[in-house]
């Protein structure tokens, strides 16, 4: 019998298109902002118009085809999706400088790649007249050579660059500087200065963004989310999110549309639980979706110590009792590692209820059009 439900956030109850906008935007940012690569091509900007986000995003994630493909691969990161994206176009960068500069290109690769390194190699394309022009719509064609998932997908760009230079060492390891880096870009575009410094405890890099933050857009009728929310928790469900946002960007929305009362604080675990288990457990990177750890910290509580959480045999005991509510592949391989039924919602703007026959062939315990026809089974 079902008394603790976990919810997803982006695709259950806001959409993502806005995360997806700061996704696309950061990528485009690496690429063009004089601070990091500096490429010609295109013209920096940290207010570019509705129109120039479409174009950006049309291009930069080609028609939106590269989030359903590492989506259906179990990556459910915005922050993984920029690193995935911009480094496989990195290291294209790389092989055709390395045919003029192949001394420069070695240099580079013996050092970390962060913000003063890709500087150096937009500098280097510069000078060398290298006229590189990205071509996203490479990127699925590249990764469909592998079959891995998950984190492991992350890992490949090592192969392609061991491919591409003829590098015997891996480039990008697990928690490397370029990855924080796009992380740190894509919560600028998506926080915004105020909330930037807020969340990170530190001033932007590059100044003057606005944010998406108080855009979001709820997935039904905002008062019929509340009433559902509320008839829950008086039926005696305990309620909490698994979610890969940031503890701010979770609940800053939740907040201005009255969904945060509903919430038990002690099982509302985001992205920032997650990050801090990392920390003190660099052994078990990573720990984020697909990885169980988010809901198995959910379930357990805030207060149960990670290394607790973290020897939680699985799947867990009592599983049943605990009903994942996600949109994604990732959210139903967690509740696999768990044990746990779980409810596929189809309000992902991606794929939306195009995404049915896929839940069907995973044999998802139950799917439905959006998050109020859970009424049909929990009320």
């Amino acid at each position: 019998m079902v008394k603790t439900i976990l919810f997803d956030v982006d695709g259950v109850f806001l959409s993502e298109e806005r995360c997806f906008d700061a996704t696309a935007l950061s990528i485009w940012e690496l690429v063009y902002n004089p601070l990091y690569l500096g490429l010609s091509g295109d013209t920096f900007t940290v207010s570019p118009t509705e129109e120039n986000i479409r174009r950006i995003r049309e291009h930069v994630l080609s028609n939106d085809a590269i989030l359903q493909f590492v989506k259906d691969r179990g990556i459910n990161s915005n922050w993984d999706m920029v690193f995935l994206t911009f480094s496989h176009q990195l290291v294209r960068l790389l092989y055709e400088l390395s045919l003029e500069r192949r001394e420069f290109v070695e240099s580079i690769l013996q050092r970390p790649i962060d913000k003063d390194r890709l500087r150096e190699i937009g500098e280097a394309c510069n000078e060398s007249n290298i006229s590189f022009i990205p071509n996203y719509d490479e990127f699925v064609r590249d990764f469909q050579q592998t079959d891995v998932e998950q984190q492991d997908l992350l890992l490949y760009v090592n192969d392609l660059a061991r491919h591409w230079l003829g590098i015997d060492d891996d480039l990008f390891p697990i928690n490397n500087p370029l990855w924080e880096l796009g992380r740190k870009v894509y919560q600028e575009w998506y926080l915004g200065d105020p909330y930037y410094e807020q969340s990170e405890r530190e001033r932007p890099y590059t100044l003057g963004k606005n944010g998406f933050l108080e855009d979001e857009i709820a997935l039904a009728n905002v008062e019929d989310i509340r009433s559902f929310l509320r008839d829950l928790r008086e039926k005696g469900y305990l309620l909490g999110i698994g979610t890969s946002r940031p503890y701010l960007e979770c609940k800053i929305p939740f907040q201005r549309l009255g969904f945060w009362e509903y919430f038990h604080p002690e099982h509302v675990v985001t992205a920032t639980d997650v990050s801090e288990a990392e920390r003190k457990f660099p052994n078990q990177v990573p720990l984020g979706k697909p990885k169980p750890f988010t809901y198995v910290k959910g379930y357990k509580g805030r207060k149960v110590a990670d290394e607790k959480v973290l020897s939680i045999p699985l799947p867990i005991h009592k599983g049943e009792d605990v009903l994942i509510i996600g949109d994604s592949v990732a959210d139903y391989m967690a509740a696999q590692s768990m044990g746990c039924k779980i409810a596929a919602i189809l309000t992902c703007c991606l794929s939306g209820k195009a995404s049915r026959s896929m839940f069907e062939a995973l044999n998802a315990d139950y799917i439905f059009d959006d998050v109020l026809q859970l009424r049909e089974i929990l009320l």
